[in-house]
């Protein structure tokens, strides 16, 4: 596997810097002390190429070559032996990754994917992009979240979501409050579906933040199955990437929308972590901050996130990005613009800052967004 990464130097001694690198992520021993001939020709990481980072001046991208085997098919060792030890390293930074096809296969990727996901919502939302609003602020009860979410689902959203600080907390504890949002949305659905105006038919979908460890997820998931829920929302790095794969994607069986909390720590670049290591670690959609929001990410990186869960990648079913982060209903036409129809939108605090006249922004929020296409389509 060939992984690029950028590291901080002086061009006198950037090649034992990269060397040095390559030894770090591969054996973590002076190579000196390896006498194994096998060890040191197959396992030793090996450095490919050194090339000046233009956009940074006194910083390089080096690209290595480091052994498939030292992985296996585990995606947590994955990024063990890509960052493991480098990460603590403060002149590094993971840029990129290629992996050979049989590690591609080895990996989960998503079950679903963009298909996937308007095959959740029905028919009429194919071929077209995804609206999505979250459940919050905390502290509400179970009973005013379900109240939010029925009015969301009545207004078109397609995807409602719980805000990722939702979890199990004593004012709307999980197994009270996922039955009982399931539950307004399914009512919300069943309206929709006798009517005969513009929503008529239309199919909103749950997805309930899912958090703790293994026993604790493990009973959030029966649930999850239990009640009927059609999505779910992760934060992988949360969790833990292990238990993503292992536990969630493995047992979810619904379309599972990663969230990026704890993401921006790790000193990966944003497009592989959100976009391609996100997409092959089993997420069917990821949430990114998008520029001009509460964060800092440019446009181009942005752009290249939402290349990245989308562009061929063996066999894995490409993925929904979502931009999100203080977005707002006057910038759908550009977004959409942005990032094309597959593609969901995040819209949230800036729906609820509308007060009583929320039902009715969330419901131009999700017309924009349903009708953006159409043109094209036909």
């Amino acid at each position: 596997m060939l992984a690029t990464y950028r590291l901080r130097s002086d061009a006198g001694s950037i090649g034992e810097r990269a060397r040095a690198l390559a030894v770090e992520q591969s054996i973590e021993m002076p190579l000196d002390a390896v006498r194994d001939a096998r060890v040191r020709a197959e396992v030793v990481g090996e450095v490919r190429s050194i090339e000046p980072a233009t956009a940074q001046p006194g910083c390089f991208d080096v690209t290595l070559a480091l052994a498939a085997e030292t992985v296996g098919d585990e995606p947590g060792q994955l990024l063990n032996m890509l960052f493991g030890n480098c990460s603590l390293q403060p002149d590094v930074e993971l840029l990129d990754l290629e992996l050979p096809e049989p590690m591609l296969r080895n990996l989960p990727g998503p079950r679903f994917g963009v298909a996937g996901w308007r095959a959740a919502l029905g028919a009429g939302a194919a071929a077209r992009a995804l609206s999505c609003s979250a459940l919050k602020p905390q502290g509400l009860p179970a009973d005013a979240l379900a109240a939010l979410a029925y009015a969301l689902a009545r207004a078109g959203i397609d995807v409602v979501k719980d805000d990722h600080g939702l979890a199990d907390q004593p004012a709307a504890p999980f197994a009270q409050r996922v039955p009982a949002v399931q539950r307004a949305i399914e009512r919300a659905n069943r309206e929709k579906a006798a009517g005969d105006g513009p929503l008529a038919g239309h199919r909103s979908v749950y997805a309930p933040s899912l958090s703790g460890g293994p026993k604790r997820l493990a009973a959030q998931l029966r649930i999850v199955r239990d009640e009927g829920v059609g999505a779910a929302l992760v934060c992988p790095m949360v969790i833990g990437i292990p238990g993503f794969v292992e536990l969630v994607r493995a047992e979810a069986g619904v379309p599972l929308l990663a969230h990026p909390a704890l993401a921006g720590h790790a000193r990966i670049g944003e497009p592989l972590l959100l976009g391609k290591l996100f997409r092959l670690f089993g997420a069917d959609a990821t949430i990114f901050p998008n520029w001009g929001g509460r964060f800092s990410y440019p446009r181009e990186v942005c752009l290249a996130i939402a290349d990245s869960a989308r562009e061929p990648l063996g066999k894995h079913l490409p993925i929904l990005p979502v931009p999100a982060g203080g977005m707002s209903v006057a910038r759908v036409p550009e977004m959409l613009d942005d990032f094309g129809p597959d593609t969901m939108l995040l819209i949230g605090g800036n729906l609820l800052a509308a007060g009583d006249a929320m039902p009715a922004r969330a419901t131009e929020f999700a017309a924009r967004v349903a009708h953006a296409f159409q043109t094209q389509a036909s």
